[in-house]
């Protein structure tokens, strides 16, 4: 096991802070009926409360486990001003829902251009916290766990992917271009608006392709892959041998990461989530094939490695001293 060291305050206290916020949230989605863009009006800052809770949380862990003084400095820096910039975001984004207008691609007074510029500069900096939180990682920090190293790698780099996604989203549509007045640059759907339907809660658009999809898979890499790793140290050792865990969070990695890039290349094409063509379902059957053929190889080796160990090990008793 990795030697954690003393958690991230600001960040242990974002989390408190998204903890209670997410109440607030939930309260407001139950007595507040507005709707905007087809969804209720607390949808959002409710989920993005959520999201950060879980960001802020994952981050202070990770920035635990760097090694060397001046590397947990800057990643001290680095998580602080997330989570400054992570409590920015959603006071821009609940103020919004206070005067009832959307917070994202709004540009319609000068107070929506800045609260909507203040929450696109505090992804920007989330971003590169994340990616300096994943190069102290990566290259400067030796876990004695292989397949919680690689879990940590493979998720910062997803996440940073699916983060990526996000600047898709601001850039302005032809439609956009096209108006004499734009009171809304970006969006998240493609081929459409983002008022023109969408999955209760997440707001996804079920008409067009939507970009959200693939940032929401791609960021929550973030989690899974280490959960993952920590899981099957857990509960299947000793069943299954470090390299066996290893190829497992590396297998379900490429897994994570072809999803990720199968509904984002579904989103570019203009086609929903909920609606598939044959081009897309026959991608996903191909995918989901090699995840299958490649996890007989993976389980077949394991107990292969299993019954090896079962015979060395009573020799090994019996051996003479």
């Amino acid at each position: 096991m990795a030697t954690v060291r003393a958690w991230h305050v600001p960040l242990a206290w974002l989390v408190a802070a998204m903890a209670i916020w997410a109440v607030v949230c939930a309260f407001g989605l139950v007595l507040d009926g507005r709707m905007l863009g087809g969804a209720p009006i607390w949808a959002k800052p409710l989920k993005f409360t959520i999201s950060f809770g879980l960001y802020g949380l994952t981050l202070a862990w990770m920035l635990s486990l760097i090694s060397g003084a001046r590397r947990r400095r800057v990643g001290w820096w680095a998580g602080t001003i997330a989570a400054a910039v992570a409590v920015l975001e959603i006071v821009a984004t609940t103020v919004q829902v206070v005067r009832g207008t959307s917070s994202h691609f709004n540009m319609a007074t000068p107070l929506d251009a800045t609260l909507y510029a203040v929450m696109g500069v505090a992804v920007v900096v989330l971003y590169c916290a994340t990616l300096v939180t994943g190069v102290f990682l990566a290259v400067f920090t030796k876990l004695p766990d292989r397949s919680l190293a690689w879990a940590l790698r493979l998720g910062l780099l997803i996440a940073v992917a699916g983060l990526s996604v996000g600047f898709l989203m601001v850039l302005p549509t032809a439609q956009q271009l096209a108006a004499p007045e734009q009171t809304v640059i970006g969006s998240h759907s493609v081929g459409g608006d983002d008022a023109s339907g969408g999955l209760f809660f997440l707001g996804w658009n079920t008409q067009h392709g939507d970009l959200r999809p693939a940032h929401f898979v791609g960021m929550h890499a973030l989690q899974a892959l280490p959960l993952l790793a920590l899981a099957l140290r857990t509960i299947a050792t000793p069943r299954l041998s470090e390299g066996t865990r290893l190829r497992i969070v590396l297998l379900t990695a490429a897994a994570w990461s072809s999803l990720t890039g199968l509904v984002l290349w579904q989103a570019l094409r203009g086609q929903s989530i909920t609606t598939p063509d044959a081009l897309t379902w026959a991608t996903t059957g191909a995918l989901t094939l090699a995840a299958i053929v490649c996890g007989a190889v993976i389980s077949r080796r394991a107990h292969r490695d299993l019954r090896n160990h079962q015979v060395v090990a009573p020799q090994a008793l019996h051996t003479p001293m």
